[in-house]
């Protein structure tokens, strides 16, 4: 199946929107950084292991994925919280609503995951972050390349504010994905002083995620109106105009090609534009960096502005369990815990409502036009950037499916195994460890640093 979004933090209990529990590589500790379906590919209402996120993601994963909430644990935004040898923390990733980055705290050092974040110049006011040395930053690459110019999104909004005015008897259609861009909608009824006229549906999750009362499902309340994007195109432009002057807005991050007149892309992304990137990393000073989007390499452009202090690496010992683990009440059954670890598991496939990540960088150019549109759930593979895109989950081969064990202490659960695999077919130990070990951090080590590691645990007795 594809690769997922998320990643396993090598010599960490640690695992970030990532959940295939066969390839977790032991990981104990689960965190969901937001909402968007390429965070939650795997994800469902099958799910039954402690899973760590803010209140807002909270609420939306137990209503749309349906996920049950004995096993939903909302940490509050900006407090630090001690999760056995592992301490995290919570920041506001700015990127849409419930969405954040995550400071985990412990023997392996201290690493800053960002998740996807849109970052602004006050997150340098962050006493978390500020003079803090960060051995690891997992960063947002969506937009890392430097011939890709964003405004901010205050200037973007400014933008369509100017566009509305210059069509003042026209009605205004914005194309959305199902979550992200709230704020641009409440900042334009705002100014303009009119309902934000959506669905039933939208309208729910407006309430749920406690926005401004500026929407409404009441038709021809107000003359914007928010519907999804896939709903921009040549044929209902064609139709909403036959009955009143209309022009549609796209804020998207991504290039597009329009061939209607009436189409106005405005470049607004939840995204970190390269030049934000550039100063984020000058800024925080990380010893290293792992980029976030699969096969977009951007360690070359920070370079220069990493730390050159030395950084903890990676403790390559399989992390003690946590007090109540799963792992103690396996072995109070009589059951080999590593056979459990290592059973195969079916993918799950994410259920409910699906959350798209619109903006995820693509080489190509997507077009609005008259012919058929990819609908909600179904892009062209051309439009996807990380591998883990959602809307592509219909092909993915292997299947996770979760056992419905009744929750206990945390990660009390083992997965059902469909197939037998054999033990062999899975590295364990220090050679696990090694292999999902960041290159940039890898290449750190003098070989004589190496071999000294491969000595220490076999010494330890690890070896098998």
């Amino acid at each position: 199946p594809p690769a997922m979004s998320g990643s396993v933090l090598a010599g960490t209990p640690i695992a970030v929107d990532f959940w295939s529990l066969r390839r977790a590589a032991g990981a104990r500790l689960f965190f969901l950084s937001h909402m968007h379906a390429d965070h939650t590919v795997g994800l469902s209402s099958t799910w039954s292991r402690p899973l760590y996120c803010s209140p807002i993601t909270a609420r939306l994963l137990h209503r749309r994925l349906r996920v049950p909430t004995c096993w939903i644990r909302p940490l509050e935004v900006g407090q630090s919280h001690v999760l056995g040898e592992v301490t995290v923390t919570l920041l506001d990733s700015n990127h849409c609503p419930g969405s954040v980055m995550f400071l985990f705290e412990g023997a392996f050092g201290t690493i800053l995951y960002t998740g996807d974040f849109r970052y602004t110049s006050s997150m340098q006011g962050e006493p978390l972050l500020r003079g803090r040395r960060i051995d690891r930053l997992y960063l947002d690459n969506t937009h890392c390349r430097p011939q890709q110019a964003l405004p901010s999104r205050q200037l973007a909004t400014r933008q369509a504010a100017r566009l509305i005015r210059a069509h003042p008897h026209h009605h205004v259609v914005i194309g959305v994905y199902t979550l992200g861009k709230e704020a641009l909608l409440v900042d334009l009824a705002v100014e303009f002083s009119t309902w934000v006229v959506v669905s039933p549906w939208r309208l729910e999750q407006m309430r749920l995620l406690e926005l401004p009362d500026v929407f409404t499902a009441e038709e021809g309340a107000g003359w914007i109106r928010a519907v999804d994007v896939s709903e921009i195109r040549w044929d209902t432009l064609v139709s909403w105009n036959t009955l009143h002057p209309t022009i549609a807005i796209l804020p998207t991050g991504r290039p597009v090609k329009v061939t209607h007149p009436k189409i106005h892309p405005i470049p607004y992304s939840d995204h970190s534009s390269f030049s934000e990137l550039c100063e984020f990393v000058k800024w925080l000073k990380p010893c290293s960096i792992i980029p976030i989007v699969k096969g977009n390499m951007c360690q070359v452009y920070f370079q220069e502005y990493l730390s050159s202090a030395p950084q903890v690496l990676p403790d390559f010992r399989v992390p003690k369990p946590l007090p109540d683990s799963g792992l103690q009440q396996s072995q109070s059954r009589g059951q080999d815990p590593t056979y459990l670890w290592k059973r195969a598991a079916r993918h799950s496939a994410p259920q409910g409502v699906v959350f798209e990540s619109p903006e995820k960088y693509t080489e190509k150019t997507e077009i609005f036009t008259c012919a058929e549109v990819p609908q909600q759930h179904h892009c062209e593979p051309a439009f996807c950037s990380k591998e883990g895109c959602t809307s592509h989950r219909d092909e993915e081969k292997g299947n996770e499916k979760l056992s419905g064990e009744k929750p206990g202490a945390a990660g009390a659960t083992t997965a059902v195994s469909q197939v037998s695999v054999s033990k062999e077919h899975f590295p364990s130990g220090f050679a696990e460890q090694y292999l999902l070990s960041p290159l940039n951090v890898l290449k750190q080590n003098s070989s004589r640093t190496f071999d000294r590691l491969v000595q220490d645990f076999f010494r330890r007795g690890e070896a098998p």
